[in-house]
């Protein structure tokens, strides 16, 4: 996508500031979900998905028109993947709030990057992260998932492992793609993965006029939208402050789900989303400092390079530039 134009839509959001177009962003996310909730009765969870993926897909494609030859099968074999995974987590998520309320789907989902998070890191200080989503999970779930059904938990857990995934690829197809054509080749795979499991659940329901419009409002507000302001807001937004306010979906998909599901939550749910949500903060905070430390290793590397220049010619020192070049992208993609 191109850059914000002064003037017009993108213009006017990006005078939100980047926090605030990362909260609205995650509004936008948890309200489209608690809209395709509502949607499930008229076209079953896999219809829901397939709308979604498939208006998403379209948009993607015409907005960012991504070229389809000179890539290798590795690129391709990557990009799949990643549709794959987009797929799945979509699919197991909407499987999951169809039968449990969305704040709890939502906490436990996030348990799949927290993990990501926590073994990436490797580090003591992890292990007290870990133990306030474990405290987190035993709390939601009641010392056996009393209130909640086991299928559902089962889902969300799921669509955390997908999202875990997910991350990982994504950051494997960025590198590989340039701007968001592997994601709009990736939506379009994971659309046509699902269309055959959305006919079958849905069948001429997602035919239905009214279907189709409020399953491409669930894919404004769930995929194109959020997407947008994200990316304006990184572009203005340091990436671990990003990462802190990403771990708040589950507090405002718990406000979603109140205000337009009546999805109340008891005191000991909200607890266990706050335990969550502060484990996933800690564990972004330990990943930035370890990042700073690994940008201050560069810097250095970045000091000697400069004397191997002059020592040794240009050669060298764009070699010692490429391996630390390296070394920040192989930290980077698994947070």
């Amino acid at each position: 996508m191109s850059a914000p134009a002064a003037t017009g839509i993108p213009g006017r959001l990006g005078s939100l500031g980047p926090v605030g177009l990362v909260l609205a962003g995650g509004i936008s996310v948890q309200f489209g979900g608690a809209l395709a909730v509502t949607l499930m009765p008229r076209a079953g969870a896999l219809g829901v998905v397939t709308l979604r993926l498939l208006a998403a897909a379209v948009v993607l494609l015409v907005v960012c028109r991504p070229r389809l030859r000179g890539h290798s099968r590795t690129d391709w074999g990557t990009v799949i993947v990643f549709g794959v995974t987009m797929g799945a987590m979509n699919g197991l998520f909407y499987e999951a709030v169809d039968r449990i309320p969305l704040g709890p789907a939502v906490t436990l989902e996030v348990l799949g990057p927290l993990a990501l998070s926590v073994l990436a890191s490797r580090r003591a200080v992890n292990a007290v992260w870990a133990g306030l989503a474990l405290a987190g999970v035993f709390l939601l779930g009641g010392a056996g998932f009393s209130d909640l059904d086991p299928t559902g938990v089962a889902f969300a857990l799921g669509a955390g492992a997908m999202w875990a995934a997910y991350i990982v690829f994504s950051a494997r197809t960025g590198r590989r793609f340039p701007q968001a054509d592997g994601l709009a080749l990736a939506m379009a795979v994971a659309a046509l993965l699902f269309l055959p499991l959305g006919i079958a659940d849905a069948g001429t329901k997602l035919l239905d006029p009214t279907t189709v419009a409020l399953g491409s409002s669930v894919a404004i507000l769930s995929s194109v939208l959020p997407y947008t302001l994200e990316l304006l807001a990184l572009r203005r937004l340091p990436a671990h402050t990003f990462a802190v306010l990403m771990s708040l979906e589950p507090a405002i998909a718990a406000t979603a789900g109140f205000l337009i599901l009546d999805q109340a939550l008891t005191a000991t749910q909200a607890a266990a989303i706050a335990l969550v949500i502060a484990a996933s903060i800690g564990a972004v905070r330990t990943q930035v400092g370890r990042g700073r430390r690994a940008a201050a290793g560069l810097e250095s590397a970045g000091l000697e390079s400069a004397g191997l220049e002059a020592a040794a010619g240009p050669e060298a020192a764009a070699g010692l530039e490429t391996a630390a070049g390296l070394q920040a992208d192989g930290k980077g993609s698994a947070s």
